[in-house]
């Protein structure tokens, strides 16, 4: 037994020996980096097999080379657009001659101290526009109780701060070329009024007065303003015109308060006459007011003749023998080549007083002195509209003012 167990230990010892002679002895393999699929340093525990493919969220990125870009064409220039807005006459005050009760439905009492009331249904034609233009018949003053003219049959005094209707209107040029700015209250009244209204920044122009504005938008607007008792001397006009062009104005506007009959349709020869030298002379735009009646318009060489505005916001009477007015708007073109000339325009038929649109009613006193665009389509809207076009067939009217003012 005891033989058997040492010649097992001895057999122990050479297998043991054998296989420490084996293992220090063979060669290790070295595979190829060639022949590796994933690097070696990137195989960690938990990684699988060199040739078991990765996961498409694992995979390395690739690099990939950045989109074209396409530049943005260059937009061709296009040529600018302006808007000029001409309204009638602006008689902010009531002839207080002719009222037995100073707050008979004058203007102020309709007012109530809202400046914005008068244009509250026509402001949003001016809102957007880069100019608008009017003419204006009263006068400002410090005392509305002023003693008038002794030239003067009518007379309209209102307070300074009513200067401030013309602001919340978004009027911003008025004529004082007429012939109550200095006949109503004299020099002193002239000068009152300019004082207001150089006060709230709004431009203004006199009797034989021309000047050159500049509006927001880079528009120079050279503005000629004349009355010479009805009768504007047309060459003073045409040599006006002249130098406002050799000023540097891109478009000139002519102002005229003619003809001397009120209530007339018709276009005296005199005015087309002065219209049309002052259009050839370079005048773009001729505005004319004081016959208290839309007159016709004229296309004349590529300049818009507007002979006659009529009233707008006209407290000078409570029932005017006629109730239409009109907005028009003249679109003016600046091309690439700099030129600025009349595009097209718009005619906007209103009534003097929201009344007879609102309501229906125009009776006596229907003046609230608040202008509202007819109905469009409407027998009135195509009433107003023919006495601008030029085909109205109604005959002049009759201007009685002896009781022009009623109580309301």
């Amino acid at each position: 037994m005891k033989i058997f167990k040492v010649i097992l230990f001895f057999v122990l010892l050479i297998v043991l020996a054998l296989t420490l002679f084996f293992r220090t002895s063979v060669e290790p393999v070295v595979i190829p980096e060639d022949d590796l699929s994933v690097p070696a340093a990137s195989i960690t525990p938990g990684t699988p097999e060199p040739d078991t493919p990765m996961p498409a969220d694992t995979a390395e990125p690739s690099e990939t080379e950045a989109p074209e870009l396409t530049p943005e064409p260059t937009p061709e220039p296009q040529p600018e657009y302006f808007t000029i807005t001409a309204i009638g006459d602006l008689t902010l005050a009531n002839c207080p001659k002719y009222f037995t009760d100073a707050s008979a439905y004058s203007i102020g009492y309709k007012m109530n101290g809202d400046y914005s009331y008068p244009f509250k249904n026509t402001r949003q034609y001016f809102d957007s526009d880069e100019l608008t233009i009017a003419n204006l018949e009263c006068n400002f003053l410090n005392n509305v109780n002023s003693t008038p003219s002794m030239y003067s049959l009518f007379y309209f005094p209102a307070p300074k701060d009513r200067v401030n209707v013309l602001v919340e209107g978004g009027v911003d040029f008025v004529t004082m070329a007429n012939n109550h700015t200095l006949n109503d209250y004299g020099e002193a009244g002239y000068q009152s009024t300019c004082e207001a209204l150089d006060s709230v920044g709004i431009p203004h122009g006199g009797e034989d007065q021309s000047q050159l504005l500049t509006t927001a938008n880079g528009l120079r607007v050279g503005i000629y303003t004349a009355y010479n008792n009805y009768h504007p001397d047309k060459s003073k006009a045409v040599s006006a015109v002249e130098q406002l062009r050799s000023e540097g104005a891109d478009y000139i506007i002519c102002m005229f308060h003619w003809p001397q009959d009120e209530g007339s349709y018709t276009i005296e020869d005199y005015q087309r006459d002065v219209a049309h030298a002052c259009v050839d002379a370079g005048a773009d735009l001729i505005y004319g007011t004081h016959p208290h009646v839309l007159q016709s318009m004229e296309e004349y060489n590529g300049a818009i003749i507007l002979y006659s505005m009529g009233n707008f916001c006209f407290a000078g009477h409570t029932q005017p023998s006629d109730k239409d007015s009109c907005i028009a708007q003249i679109f003016i073109k600046r091309d690439l080549d700099g030129s600025v000339s009349n595009d097209s325009y718009a005619l906007i038929p209103c009534c003097v007083s929201s009344r007879p649109v609102l309501e229906g009613y125009s009776g006596e006193a229907y003046n609230d002195y608040c202008p509202t665009p007819y109905t469009e389509g409407s027998d009135a809207y195509l009433r107003a509209l023919s006495k601008i076009n030029g085909t109205y067939e109604g005959g002049n009217i009759h201007i009685d003012y002896g009781f022009a003012y009623q109580q309301n």
